[in-house]
């Protein structure tokens, strides 16, 4: 098993959230802009805030690191991805058994009626003119189905991702800090469960110490390795 975070879509220029030189949240308050009660009183703040983000997401393309994990997946090598990400560029690179635990930016819900929608037929004004996404149903504003601070995560894919960490006999963490409950503490569930453990991150993470292998070097560039090893070529 595969848990992916941020440092995965760096090389594909989505920038990431904890990094002491760029990251997001060196810059805003998450509480103020990417929580469930921020969006539900001021979601027009919420949208301008996550406009250039949304377009640096809708702008990438999937690195040589989601292509290296896809070309393992579809092998059979790697089990299942758990992914942090919500920018689909897993999925875009041809992986198949990705768990989106964070949701994704695919589709929108509507807060009232809460209709699903896809989100590519909304993009276009809101990239272009910063236009709020409102439902064609009834009005009411829409929410990207990626998770907020203060949301629980999506139940199904919890559940999955925490039986894919039991069972799994190797975890490769790759490009996540772990810092963010629940999904921080699967590593833990693996290794209780008897796996291995190898962390490929640029930053120290808590679990490095039980760790069998620790890795901090260009994220990409080992994942390729680690492909090349593996699928013979």
């Amino acid at each position: 098993v595969f848990l992916t975070g941020a440092g995965v879509s760096t090389p594909s220029g989505i920038p990431d959230f904890r990094s002491v030189d760029g990251g997001l949240w060196t810059k805003y308050d998450p509480c103020e802009v990417a929580s469930v009660s921020a969006f539900r009183n001021n979601p027009a703040n919420f949208y301008s805030w996550i406009r250039p983000l949304a377009s640096k997401i809708m702008d990438a393309e999937p690195n040589s690191a989601h292509i290296g994990l896809a070309r393992m997946e579809n092998a059979g090598f790697i089990r299942m991805i758990v992914t942090q990400n919500i920018d689909g560029l897993h999925q875009r690179a041809g992986a198949r058994k990705v768990l989106e635990v964070h949701g994704s930016w695919d589709h929108l819900s509507c807060t009232a009626c809460f209709q699903q929608f896809e989100s590519e037929n909304f993009m276009k004004p809101f990239l272009m003119n910063g236009e709020v996404p409102y439902c064609p149903q009834c009005g009411s504003v829409l929410k990207p189905d990626l998770i907020l601070m203060g949301e629980q995560l999506p139940a199904r894919v919890w559940l999955e991702a925490n039986q894919a960490s039991k069972s799994c006999d190797l975890m490769i963490v790759a490009g996540s800090s772990l810092e963010v409950l629940p999904v921080a503490g699967l590593p833990t569930r693996a290794l209780d469960n008897g796996a291995r453990l190898i962390i490929i991150n640029q930053s120290d993470t808590y679990i490095d110490v039980r760790a069998d292998l620790v890795i901090q070097d260009e994220l990409s560039f080992v994942i390729s390795k680690i492909a090349e090893k593996v699928m013979g070529n």
